[in-house]
């Protein structure tokens, strides 16, 4: 019975580390988060947009937001529905949603806050931060992300978060990334004395690098694993997140350290398409884990939009079939689609930085490796196997959707 209790406490996430640990190269499992931490990034206009529409056609200034309130909504949603591992967010909402409604108590879900804002994710309206190289620098304490208070007792139960997120960019410059690793360095040792867990999350440059853009996978492979290579067990990252910076760079990483689990970020909000081909893509190539923010947030339905991220990455459908699919959902809610779906299919330059800017083409296939989306020579069986793929998704989100 006590054995079972403690399964029943134990969250997804832990879960699924100790089976990758336990089988690097057979464990199935794929671990999701919903980065609602925007608010330590974009102020006012975290939480999106009020009614279903295109940030990119609108002037800035007539773009109705949503409030802190709503967007804790949105957060409660997520957590209720149970499909994510993590919920990352700023240690004001943890405070809110884990101490005080204690909405983790009971749930599969494991609570994380951003733990560091590096100046490159300070996209203040009128301002010109992103554009100056980045600059290390911690809003949060690991005390008030744990127990909302200074002084926190780390070796009793806390009602927060002991899991955070780590940012760092490189930007080639030896003293700027010199100060990057420094602060890095002093947040571990912080860390480990207080018992805090952390997740690695690795920018490309957010300024001209000089780093010619055929070998910036390597330039971040390089940096992580020469980083790493001076941290024994008791500080290294549960994980990391990084841009996805093509098959060879991903596959490089992986295959060096099984037990180095590789995450990808999920950048600007895109087409359906962007992110739903970016999560397979990602897995084909070795990453365990996806991290999506304004992709889930900008959705015209992010419950539905979470449903088939969970389904693509337990291979039940293809990311066009869950475009088509997630589509159908849309038509039966009667709520009107950002995009057709012909132009919803297409895949874009998505922009990786938090302010839009250092774009990157997400998907790029292997050589000798066609695009997996659909054509005219598709044979009928397996048009119709695909088809009835889509219908069954779509019953079931009905369903579950209560329409």
């Amino acid at each position: 019975m006590e054995r079972m209790r403690k399964m029943i406490a134990m969250k997804s996430l832990d879960q699924k580390l100790a089976d990758i640990h336990r089988d690097p190269s057979g464990s199935k499992a794929f671990i999701l988060a919903d980065a609602k931490d925007a608010d330590m990034a974009f102020g006012i206009t975290a939480p999106g947009t009020k009614r279903p529409l295109n940030p990119e056609r609108v002037a800035k200034s007539e773009i109705p937001w949503k409030s802190l309130e709503e967007y804790r909504a949105q957060i409660r949603a997520v957590i209720r529905q149970e499909l994510v591992d993590i919920m990352l967010c700023s240690a004001n909402n943890i405070e809110q949603l884990a101490m005080k409604e204690k909405l983790f108590a009971n749930s599969p879900i494991t609570p994380a806050a951003r733990a560091n804002d590096t100046t490159d994710i300070w996209v203040v309206r009128g301002a010109d931060y992103i554009q100056q190289a980045s600059r290390p620098f911690r809003s949060a304490t690991l005390d008030h992300i744990k127990c909302g208070t200074l002084d926190c007792d780390h070796d009793g139960p806390f009602p927060g978060a002991d899991l955070g997120l780590y940012s760092v960019t490189f930007v080639n410059c030896i003293e700027r990334d010199t100060r990057t690793l420094q602060a890095f360095k002093e947040f571990r040792e912080e860390a480990e004395r207080k018992k805090f867990r952390y997740f690695l999350e690795v920018f490309n440059p957010n300024v001209d690098s000089g780093v010619p853009p055929d070998k910036l996978g390597h330039f971040i492979n390089d940096h992580i694993i020469r980083t790493l290579a001076g941290v024994t067990g008791a500080g290294r990252p549960l994980f990391l997140k990084i841009v996805y910076n093509g098959p060879r760079a991903m596959e490089e990483l992986a295959a060096y350290d099984p037990h180095l689990i590789v995450g990808i970020l999920g950048g600007g909000a895109g087409t359906t398409y962007d992110a739903f081909k970016l999560l397979a893509e990602a897995q084909k190539y070795g990453a365990r884990v996806a991290l999506y923010g304004r992709k889930i947030n900008h959705a015209e339905h992010p419950l539905a939009f979470i449903e088939f991220l969970r389904r693509i990455v337990e291979k039940e459908i293809t990311p066009e079939e869950a475009v088509a699919a997630y589509h159908g959902v849309l038509q039966t809610l009667g709520i009107p689609p950002l995009r057709s779906l012909a132009d919803d299919m297409q895949l874009t330059d998505a922009a990786v930085s938090y302010g839009g800017g250092g774009s990157t083409k997400v998907i790029s296939h292997a050589p000798g490796k066609p695009s997996a989306k659909p054509s005219a020579a598709t044979p009928t069986a397996d048009l119709t196997a695909s088809r009835a793929r889509v219908e069954t998704q779509l019953a079931t989100l009905r369903k579950r959707l209560g329409s």
